[in-house]
């Protein structure tokens, strides 16, 4: 999977949109206002940054050793880097959905009222 995939896809999910609030070379996705991934513009290998479960983010840090790593300036918690070339797309879709929904997950009422009012 290269980058643009990667924003396209993130693109299609309900109340995304994409910025650079750090750089002009970091492209972060944000839903409803939230960040849940982070690209790496200039960055070789193509890499993306996503919020996992830390227990999850564990077990695939030792699956996909190398690969994925704790996150990139970022809350090694929290936050894995994937690299994306070297991943099963499918994976990659998967966790970017992890990560979407983790967001998703915490958001106040009244933002998710208006999340939920989204078509």
């Amino acid at each position: 999977m290269n980058i643009e995939e990667f924003r396209e896809y993130c693109l299609s999910k309900k109340g995304v949109t994409e910025g650079f609030p750090f750089d002009e070379k970091t492209l972060v996705f944000k839903v409803m206002g939230k960040m849940f991934a982070l690209c790496g513009l200039e960055r070789v290998p193509s890499q993306v940054n996503l919020k996992c479960d830390p227990d999850r983010g564990e077990e695939l840090r030792e699956k996909y050793d190398g690969q994925i790593i704790p996150g990139y300036h970022m809350s090694k918690i929290h936050w894995n880097t994937l690299f994306l070339e070297n991943l099963p797309p499918k994976l990659v879709l998967e966790l970017t959905d992890h990560s979407y929904d983790l967001v998703v997950a915490k958001f106040p009422k009244k933002i998710r009222a208006e999340y939920d009012a989204l078509l």
